[in-house]
């Protein structure tokens, strides 16, 4: 092992959190896209000073860009395609109140550090160390870099899908979770908003004649948390509410925003059933229900175990023992996972809090996830 360990990359890990650190600076709420391309053009930079041939399709519907970055070696052959995201959940300033940039010993603090600035730049960074040794991997490497998968990725899942057809194996870069596993299997999420109608009234002289859309509503929000089974690994939460107007007015409409996660198809086709067959307790009122399916489920098949066996020798050769576990948050490995292509998740950097205020990574794990990037990418054929 000694050997094995004095032939590892030789990485400057005061180097990469630099570079981890210029990205958080760099503030990339989902909805707001101008403020996410600002993260897409500092990407871009980088990847253009490395050589790497760029593409960049235009964001729509206010989101923003999405960069796909190619190792200019390999042409058009299937290869390997790094999944990653530039959106972050924490609304702009929040560096400056709630989570400042900061380091406190082995943990690094910061908006989106851990999910997952910090796994995209790793990934980018192994890159970078190859070509900077004059080297070429195996097979060609295709960054994607995703500009809202924090609210389900509406505007580039259909080329998630696409560009992860065209590719032999896909890694993504969230965190990784619970003391550095990675993700093979994943549940799948379900996204519904559901509407109550209901008949207005004036809720004192005439409250009889009126029908709440608030109170049928509440009989649905019930129903839908009753779906909950830990032991099956199913949730659902509700978690928007609007309705009513004035308080001395009967509510005529209520709407609901739901997420729901299922751990396999099977489940899925039982939720999806019950939702959308929702019958209200009063007659008077009517319920409209739209989405569906917003991540599919996968599980760790074949081809996922082999390419775990494959991370766990690089692991080992770098001085660590890999574990994965199965999530039940999703993430754009859902889209690839449930095609059947080879997919592993979580290889981004260790650490703890994803979407809170106390959001960090371990300072320790950025050089060691770095060179298991770099020796997936130099030995996957």
């Amino acid at each position: 092992m000694d050997n094995a360990k004095s032939n590892l990359p030789a990485l400057d890990a005061e180097e990469i959190l630099a570079g981890v650190l210029s990205w958080v600076e760099i503030e990339s709420p989902s909805h707001d896209g101008e403020a996410v391309n600002k993260m897409v053009n500092q990407v871009e930079t980088e990847a253009q000073t490395m050589g790497l041939e760029i593409d960049r399709t235009p964001g729509r519907d206010g989101f923003g860009d999405i960069l796909k970055c190619r190792t200019p070696w390999g042409g058009d052959r299937p290869g390997i395609l790094v999944l990653s995201h530039l959106d972050t959940v924490h609304p702009i300033g929040i560096k400056e109140t709630k989570n400042p940039i900061r380091r406190e010993d082995d943990k690094v603090f910061g908006p989106g550090i851990y999910d997952m600035k910090a796994g995209a730049y790793i990934a980018l960074h192994a890159m970078r160390h190859l070509i900077r040794e004059g080297k070429e991997t195996p097979l060609p490497v295709t960054f994607m870099f995703i500009p809202e998968e924090e609210i389900g990725s509406p505007t580039s899942k259909k080329m998630i899908a696409e560009e992860g057809q065209k590719n032999k194996y896909v890694l993504v870069t969230e965190p990784a979770r619970e003391g550095g596993k990675i993700v093979t299997a994943r549940n799948g999420r379900l996204q519904y908003e559901i509407n109550v109608k209901g008949v207005p009234a004036h809720a004192g002289a005439r409250h009889m004649d009126g029908r709440s859309a608030i109170r049928e509503m509440a009989h649905i929000i019930l129903k839908l948390e009753a779906l909950t089974d830990y032991d099956k690994g199913q949730t659902c939460s509700v978690g928007i509410i609007n309705g009513g107007t004035l308080t001395n007015v009967v509510p005529e409409d209520c709407t609901i925003s739901v997420d729901i996660r299922i751990p396999d198809m099977d489940a899925a086709e039982k939720v999806m059933a019950f939702v959308e067959g929702l019958q209200p307790e009063d007659k008077d009122c009517v319920i409209t229900v739209e989405g569906g399916v917003d991540r599919p489920p996968y599980e760790k098949f074949e081809g996922i175990e082999k390419l775990f066996e494959h991370a766990k020798k690089c692991a080992a050769e770098i001085g660590f023992e890999l574990k994965d576990l199965k999530t039940g948050g999703g993430s754009d490995g859902n889209f690839t996972g449930a095609l059947g292509i080879p997919t592993l998740d979580g290889l981004g950097a260790d650490g703890h809090g994803a979407h809170s205020n106390d959001e960090f990574i371990y300072y320790s794990s950025l050089v060691e996830r770095c060179r298991l990037m770099i020796r997936m990418m130099e030995t996957l054929e």
